[in-house]
């Protein structure tokens, strides 16, 4: 953890000087969840107890059954019934089966599961010119990465806006209200359906949007690409999925942890990994994404980039 720590600090360098400002960066805290969860705790189970490693006839797989709707699709994944053990059925199930096999049957499922090492690093991406040099930072995202980065942008001094849907809130504040406090707490908070002219309008006037759902589901809210550039030509879209936000990957889900995972961020200790900090792949993604959005308004830039969660781990993997 300590190699890790040092490597953030790094980036938080980086991110200080896309800033401008003196922000004040502690590695330390940017991994932390919350006071009650280590970062030096390693083992086969994350440290909200949520993802487990779980090994293959060929090799590792990382699960996360965070929603009750994952623990319910286990039988149909694992071939099990209901009313087994959950972590009993998919150990048993992955001893007789490939990795490859394991994963390929839960995306089918739309189940947050990622092979252990998968994820090739975050490549370099392409932006044009014509950005805006006015305008607020429209934050739709939830959970940590997608906020963290809204965050981090509001200690650059810009302004941040945070929208949630009232049928469907960021849960954070229920579930890790010091987090929220962290990650939102500085934010002008409205709360509006995702599917209106007013939140339309609100895009219209945004110099940067956060999102962080798969692009089929903002599809059918009418955020797509096509609509969302035709009415604001100059802005900059970071989008925050689990593996990529095109081709087969758009349809992954994924956590900070299987996530973290599947870029290789773990520990190993005689050919069996451990998870090594609480979903790292969250607040490195959510620290990248806002040294990029920096960056990228410092020059001017726009278009959509493209920050998922696990080639964002595998990039950090690489350094340590």
């Amino acid at each position: 953890m300590t190699a890790l720590l040092d490597i953030v600090a790094d980036a938080g360098v980086r991110l200080i000087a896309a800033s401008g400002r003196a922000i004040a960066f502690d590695a330390r805290d940017a991994l932390s969840r919350t006071d009650d969860l280590t970062l030096d705790e390693p083992g086969l189970c994350s440290p909200n107890r949520h993802c487990r490693l779980v090994p293959c006839h060929d090799g590792w797989i990382a699960v996360s059954l965070t929603r009750d709707d994952d623990r319910d699709l286990v039988p149909a994944w694992t071939g099990t019934t209901f009313g087994d053990d959950p972590w009993e059925a998919i150990a048993h199930s992955a001893a007789h089966r490939t990795a490859a096999e394991m994963v390929d049957a839960a995306i089918l499922l739309h189940l947050p599961v990622a092979r252990v090492g998968e994820a090739a690093p975050l490549a370099p991406q392409e932006l044009t010119g014509g950005g805006r040099d006015n305008g607020f930072i429209l934050d739709l995202s939830a959970l940590w990465a997608g906020p963290y980065c809204g965050a981090l942008l509001g200690e650059a001094g810009l302004e941040v806006v945070k929208v949630e849907s009232p049928t469907r809130p960021d849960p954070t504040p229920v579930h890790t209200p010091r987090l929220d406090a962290r990650l939102n707490g500085r934010k002008r908070r409205l709360s509006m359906a995702l599917h209106t002219a007013e939140l339309l309008a609100l895009i219209s006037d945004a110099r940067v949007l956060i999102t962080s759902g798969r692009p089929h589901a903002l599809a059918k809210l009418g955020l797509d690409e096509q609509r969302l550039f035709a009415i604001n030509p100059g802005l900059l879209w970071i989008a925050i999925t689990a593996h990529g936000w095109g081709g087969d990957a758009a349809m992954r889900v994924g956590f900070g942890d299987d996530c973290a995972a599947a870029g290789g961020l773990v520990g190993w200790s005689n050919n069996t990994p451990s998870f090594i900090g609480d979903a790292l792949a969250d607040p490195l993604t959510g620290l990248t994404a806002a040294t990029l959005a920096l960056e990228a308004l410092a020059s001017k830039q726009c278009g959509l980039l493209d920050v998922p969660l696990a080639p964002t781990a595998a990039k950090f993997a690489t350094v340590l």
